[in-house]
């Protein structure tokens, strides 16, 4: 890999190099329960058609359909629960993966795992399956906003898993944390990226709590309970972003910190609109500038790929002009921020884009775009999404 990836967590260099990776998501539904902000493709145990084995067999034989193609950079192992598999169900995953397409040198292999899943011999397992980043769904220390956000794990277990995920030797750690839910205050949040940041993480991925149709958390706003608070959630980004500087993790990305040498490759190939493959229920890829996506209901997924087909729900071919805003799109959320091009060139000569680099949010350094307040990302990607040819 370049050696400018070891200076800087996301030097411009760095971040259009990305483009040229070549990346895979694999997708592991099962969850032992399901969250309420949550709207990925999760399956709960109710939910469940046959053993998690047939659904490990399945990725397999999607993978095989899949066209050869060139070395991984990065592979995501995303949920959903991947650590509900055992180490060696994932490994044939991996194994099926190295076979079709091999990896490249310094390749990173990430899998998302809850914490009460965590102790040392899984932590070993996983590791010799051929994972060297493991990121756990931590979201708070704070047992009030833990039960409201409907996780399983508490405080202890959080920091448990990360010490041992550390000692087992695993290239790279990260854990994720959620602001804004019911029954948390500034200080509590304070205390939660205290603590985080105490385990000495190499990553960390902050979110705000977002209210997304058809979850539970959906229904119960509709049903009266309170919403995030904008001003809350400004206030508790601000203040993680200054920690995070502090402790050493650099932003990259609008809601993503890292110590040098600890981005996220499989996250940079997709914000520089680079290419990925996906396998499993509900996951989308992008290859030679098509953005395909799988079906989402169990049953179906299972049935298609052993009848020999493709799970495919319907694909969309980006080219001309939609792919060159999309670019911007997706650039945009990055620290180093991205080329102008001609689809920055028109928001900059537009009164949307004259608006926002005279109110100090967006910037052109030499034709490369920046958000300034990482905050108002948003509002310079609705004026992105809004040019037209």
């Amino acid at each position: 890999m370049e050696s400018f990836e070891l200076h800087a967590p996301d030097s411009a260099a760095l971040a259009d190099a990305a483009r040229h990776w070549r990346a895979a998501y694999v997708h592991i539904p099962f969850c032992a329960r399901r969250c309420p902000y949550c709207d990925f493709a999760v399956v709960t145990p109710d939910e469940q058609v046959g053993p998690h084995r047939r659904y490990v067999d399945a990725l397999v034989s999607e993978i095989g359909m899949e066209p050869h193609w060139q070395p991984l950079d990065a592979l995501f192992i995303g949920g959903g629960t991947p650590s509900q598999l055992e180490p060696d169900q994932l490994a044939l995953v991996i194994a099926a993966l190295a076979e079709r397409f091999g990896f490249a040198a310094h390749h990173e292999v990430t899998m998302e795992a809850n914490p009460e899943d965590w102790d040392a011999e899984t932590a070993d397992g996983f590791l010799a399956a051929g994972v060297n980043r493991v990121s756990f769904g931590v979201q708070s220390f704070d047992a009030t906003v833990l039960a409201s956000l409907g996780r399983l794990h508490n405080a202890e277990q959080a920091v448990d898993a990360v010490h041992v995920a550390k000692a087992a030797g695993f290239d790279s750690v990260n854990i994720d944390l959620i602001y804004g839910a019911v029954g948390e205050t500034v200080a509590s949040w304070r205390a939660t990226v205290e603590r985080g940041l105490a385990t000495e993480p190499d990553h960390v991925s902050m979110y705000s709590l977002t209210v997304e149709p058809g979850t539970a958390l959906s229904r119960a706003v509709g049903a009266g309970a309170p919403a995030p608070d904008e001003d809350d959630l400004a206030d508790k980004y601000e203040l993680g972003s200054e920690m995070m500087d502090r402790a050493g993790l650099v932003r990259y990305e609008v809601s993503n910190f890292a110590r040098p040498g600890a981005t996220v490759r499989y996250n940079m190939t997709a914000w520089a609109q680079g290419e990925y493959l996906a396998f499993g229920l509900g996951a989308h890829g992008h290859r030679e500038q098509v953005r395909r996506r799988n079906v989402r209901r169990l049953s179906a997924y299972l049935d298609m790929v052993e009848s020999g087909n493709r799970p495919q729900a319907g694909a969309d071919r980006i080219g001309g002009w939609s792919r060159e805003v999309e670019r911007v799109f997706l650039g945009i959320r990055r620290a180093a921020g991205v080329e102008a091009g001609s689809a920055g060139a028109q928001l900059l000569a537009g009164a949307d884009g004259q608006r926002l680099v005279g109110a100090g949010i967006l910037s052109d350094d030499w034709g490369r775009l920046r958000v300034l307040r990482p905050l108002l990302t948003d509002e310079v990607s609705r004026a992105v999404l809004s040019l037209s040819p």
